[in-house]
């Protein structure tokens, strides 16, 4: 049970469940619930009419009752965040099989999403804690983010929180040569000559992007930054981040902004353009964001939060960068450094980048998350 699944996919969520299930389907039978329009290969659900203008909380709450609904044939099902995790509490009540949450963050612990949401954050904050605390299993992507679990919610039994960690497809990620023809930098006018660090990610507090373009008002001159950022959570952190964007470039050059969700090829082509990958999270369950980068032969400069640890090594993959809620200041300041750090040091980077693919292709195959999500499976029934 799923948010998001192809072609409506916009976040790491949706990578996870989209490469779980292609790998799933080689070792089991899954019928994949998701919300939105109708498309090939899954069981596509919407909300009830009537809710049409309600706030987006309630509208997802009808849509878990649909599906729910849908589920009888199920011998065991699995949600992914909170969107629907009461769809999969609901089933395992009404079809008397176990329920397996996969969390991919955690509501309390992204408090800007009021802006958005309103009074449905509280909605959506409760649908979680309801459906974490009666799950027969919870599957955190990272250790740090089964420490958030189990301190957010102390009355969930440790035994029953796994962690099996986001993984990357290094078949389809790797480092790509000079695009010939509709080259993505070379439509902006970047300068490939130039060092390039690049963000990709949603305009959402919880990503940091007005953090990273403060910061880059410190970067070396010489450095272009390349933001592919877009689908913000509200208009005002959209006007906030516009108007700071078009600040920067008033006082620098190389400052170039892609709002539209790119194709995976120009990805994988500005990434691995990239001299480095800069992600300013100020909250990440794991980042796949920062597999993709890595998988692509970049170097990284990373916020020291969540799971990004477990992705990101320092000085082998990477640059950690302190993360200081009370600071911010000083977090802008340490992410320019440690990028201007590795612009200054080519070899530096490049060692970091042939490394981090290497971590990619060693410690994160989708193929092995599918196997340990499958023993989770055989152990709920058990």
């Amino acid at each position: 049970m799923t948010r998001e699944y192809p072609p409506e996919v916009y976040g790491g969520a949706g990578v996870h469940v989209t490469e779980l299930v292609a790998h799933l389907r080689r070792l089991c039978a899954v019928d994949v619930h998701c919300m939105g329009a109708p498309r090939p290969g899954a069981f596509a659900h919407q909300p009830d009419p009537r809710f049409q203008g309600a706030n987006p909380a309630l509208s997802t709450l009808s849509s878990d009752l649909v599906m729910a609904n849908a589920a009888s044939a199920a011998t065991v099902v699995h949600s992914h965040t909170w969107y629907t995790g009461l769809a999969g509490h609901l089933a395992a009540l009404l079809y008397d099989i176990p329920h397996v949450l996969t969390a991919h963050s955690l509501e309390p612990l992204r408090p800007w999403k009021a802006e958005q949401l309103g009074g449905g954050y509280r909605v959506s904050t409760w649908a979680e804690n309801t459906a974490v605390q009666a799950a027969d299993a919870v599957i955190a992507v990272s250790n740090g983010t089964r420490e958030d679990m189990l301190r957010v919610y102390p009355a969930v039994d440790p035994s029953l929180v796994h962690v099996i960690r986001n993984g990357i497809d290094t078949d389809v990620w790797y480092p790509a040569g000079p695009v010939r023809t509709e080259s993505a930098l070379a439509g902006l006018g970047v300068d490939t000559n130039r060092p390039i660090a690049v963000f990709v990610g949603r305009i959402t507090r919880q990503k940091g992007v007005p953090y990273l373009v403060a910061a880059a008002h410190q970067f070396s001159p010489d450095v272009q930054l390349v933001l592919c950022a877009g689908a913000p959570d509200t208009p005002e952190i959209a006007e906030e981040v516009r108007t700071a964007v078009a600040g920067l470039a008033r006082s620098r050059t190389g400052v170039f902004w892609i709002r539209d969700m790119l194709p995976i090829g120009k990805l994988r082509e500005i990434l691995s353009a990239a001299t480095v990958f800069v992600c300013p999270s100020v909250y990440e369950p794991l980042g796949i964001v920062n597999l993709e980068a890595m998988a692509c032969a970049t170097a990284v400069v990373a916020s020291d939060v969540g799971g990004i640890p477990e992705v990101v090594a320092d000085g082998i993959t990477g640059s950690l960068v302190h993360y200081d809620v009370d600071d911010p200041a000083g977090y802008q300041t340490r992410l320019a450094k440690a990028v201007n750090e590795l612009v200054a040091d080519p070899a530096r980077a490049e060692r970091y980048g042939r490394a981090g693919r290497q971590r990619c292709i060693e410690e994160f195959s989708w193929a092995h998350v599918a196997e340990q999500t499958l023993d989770i499976y055989r152990k709920v029934c058990a």
